[in-house]
C-alpha cells in the first residue's frame, strides 16, 4: 500500500473505492489538512499501489494500516469502508472513529437487506472488464456520478482524475468486485466499539441511501446523515458540506480539543 500524509492534527486516513485512487479525496484534503492530519491511502493494485501483489483482503489491509497510523480515526468510501469498518471492528484500542461514506455493511440486495444493488451486477461488471476494460471502467464512473445533481461536473472530475495514476491492476479490480458481491458485515456492527459516522449521497445509484441510516441503527452511538442532491462521490459534488460533518465528528470524539 501506498500512503500520502499531508496536513497537521489529529490523524485521519482515508481509503479509496474500487477502481479509484486517494487522489479523488483532494476536495477534503484541501479543507481538512489545516486542522487534521490527513494519511491518504491507495490500496494495493491502485495508483501509486498498482504493483501491489498484497491481495485486497479486509482484515489483512486494515491491521497494516493501523499498524502504520495507529490512533487514528479512519474514513472509507464505498469498497474502501469494508477495510476501513474492519480495521475499527478488529483495532478498537488503535481506531479513535469510523467514518463511512457511501459504504455499506452490505452492498447487495436481499430479502431480509433492501439497500442494495442487484445481484448480479457485480459479476456483470467482471464480465464485461474482461471484454472492455477502459469502457467498463468508465461506465463505472458515470454509475458513481449518476443521480447528483452535479452529475455532469462530478464525472468530468472522476474521468479527469480516476486514471492520472495509472489504470488500476485487473487482478485488484477483480478482488474487489468479489468482497463487493460476497461480504456482509452486519451481524458484526452491534460490536462495533468506537464512534461512527455514516455519510450517504440522497441520490447514490450504487449504495441506497437507505443503507446508511439502517446500517447506523445497528451500532451503538452512531449517527447517520444524508447528503441533498449528492451520489455516489458526495465530496466530489458537495465537499464543504462533507468536510464540515467530517470536521464536526472529529471534534466530538473523545480527548478531542473542542
Amino acid at each position: 500500500m501506498h500512503i500520502e500524509t499531508r496536513g497537521q492534527g489529529p490523524a485521519l486516513g482515508l481509503i479509496h473505492g474500487w477502481a479509484m485512487h486517494g487522489g479523488l479525496f483532494t476536495p477534503l484534503v484541501d479543507r481538512l489538512a489545516e486542522r487534521y492530519t490527513l494519511h491518504v491511502v491507495d490500496l494495493p493494485g491502485h495508483g501509486h499501489a498498482r504493483g501491489s501483489e498484497m491481495p485486497l483482503e479486509p482484515r489483512a489491509l486494515a491491521a497494516e494500516l493501523v499498524r502504520r497510523v495507529p490512533g487514528a480515526a479512519w474514513l472509507g468510501w464505498s469498497l474502501g469502508g469494508q477495510v476501513a469498518l474492519r480495521a475499527a471492528l478488529d483495532h478498537p484500542d488503535a481506531v479513535r472513529g469510523l467514518v463511512m461514506v457511501a459504504a455499506s455493511p452490505r452492498f447487495v440486495r436481499g430479502d431480509d437487506w433492501p439497500h442494495g444493488v442487484s445481484s448480479t451486477l457485480f459479476g456483470d461488471f467482471g464480465d464485461a472488464l474482461r471484454r472492455d476494460f477502459r469502457g467498463t471502467l468508465e461506465g463505472f464512473l458515470a454509475l458513481e456520478a449518476l443521480g447528483s445533481s452535479s452529475a455532469q461536473h462530478e464525472l468530468r472530475k472522476l474521468r479527469e482524475q480516476a486514471f492520472e495514476r495509472g489504470e488500476p491492476a485487473p487482478r485488484a479490480l477483480h478482488e474487489g468486485l468479489s468482497l463487493l458481491d460476497a461480504l456482509d458485515l452486519r451481524d458484526e456492527l452491534p460490536s462495533l466499539a468506537v464512534p461512527s459516522l455514516w455519510l450517504s449521497g440522497k441520490r447514490d445509484r450504487l449504495v441506497p441511501a437507505g443503507a446508511m441510516p439502517a446500517a447506523a441503527a445497528m451500532a451503538h452511538g452512531a449517527r447517520s446523515v444524508a447528503i441533498a442532491n449528492a451520489g455516489h462521490a458526495p465530496f466530489l459534488g458537495a465537499a464543504d458540506e462533507v468536510a464540515a460533518e467530517i470536521d464536526g465528528f472529529m471534534r466530538s470524539l473523545p480527548g478531542s480539543a473542542s
